[in-house]
């Protein structure tokens, strides 16, 4: 090898070795980057409004007994005159059926209310029988104008709560407006969400429920059970 050829390769060589450690560090920022990312999902899912005096406060759904002792702790604040809860679809005929007396959601709900001093007389059990959170929304919005009323207080889990909010932005009325709060007792762990099973269930199911509320839904509810 020639002169001029050894300076070549030391020239070169010189010149791939900060492209590695640009490369290098480049990887390193981008896993990093990763990680932050996966670890702030549970936190970047708790989309939470400001309380604002409301027509009525809504339970959603699910997470019995702490969304309901939420809109408990909400009414007694006294930022409404009354609360509604949804009905989910069940099995009630199927156990009916069997003679087996079954008692849904809404009837906890309700009990749960009771216990923590809201009056029967505040208590509403909305009529329809709901698959998902997309027709909770299409309800309660409906409701809302059968009722003349134009500001909601939606109170469901800390995980939910940014996919209900994109979901109202879809579905709700152009003068129709939801407030909605996290549970205060809810259990969902947002900084370590992935340290149980519950926790990263939900964090999966609000994620793909998302990307159907962003994607104009093409996802439909299921058929209730018979």
């Amino acid at each position: 090898m020639t002169a001029s050829e050894t300076a070549s390769a030391k020239t070169a060589k010189r010149i791939r070795t900060p492209r590695r450690a640009v490369i290098a560090c480049l990887v390193l920022a981008i896993v990093v980057a990763g990680i932050l990312a996966f670890r702030g999902l549970g936190r970047w899912l708790v989309r939470e409004d400001p309380l604002v005096h409301a027509d009525a406060i809504v339970v959603l759904s699910g997470s019995v007994p702490y969304r309901a002792e939420g809109a408990a702790d909400v009414y007694r604040q006294g930022y409404a005159p009354e609360i509604w809860i949804t009905r989910p679809a069940s099995s009630a005929r199927a156990f009916t059926a069997m003679g087996i007396h079954f008692i849904g959601d809404e009837e906890y709900n309700r009990e749960v209310l009771l216990h923590d001093g809201v009056p029967p007389a505040a208590i509403r059990i909305l009529p329809d029988e709901i698959v998902d959170t997309q027709q909770e929304v299409e309800e309660i919005s409906g409701e809302m104008r059968d009722e003349r009323k134009s500001t909601v207080i939606v109170v469901t889990s800390a995980e939910h709560t940014r996919r209900v909010r994109a979901l109202w932005r879809r579905l709700a009325g152009p003068n129709q407006r939801a407030i909605v709060r996290a549970a205060s007792e809810d259990p969902f762990d947002r900084d370590h969400w992935w340290r149980n099973t519950h926790d990263a269930y939900a964090v999966v199911r609000e994620l793909l429920g998302l990307l159907n509320a962003w994607s104009g839904l093409p996802v439909h509810p299921g058929k209730p059970p018979r």
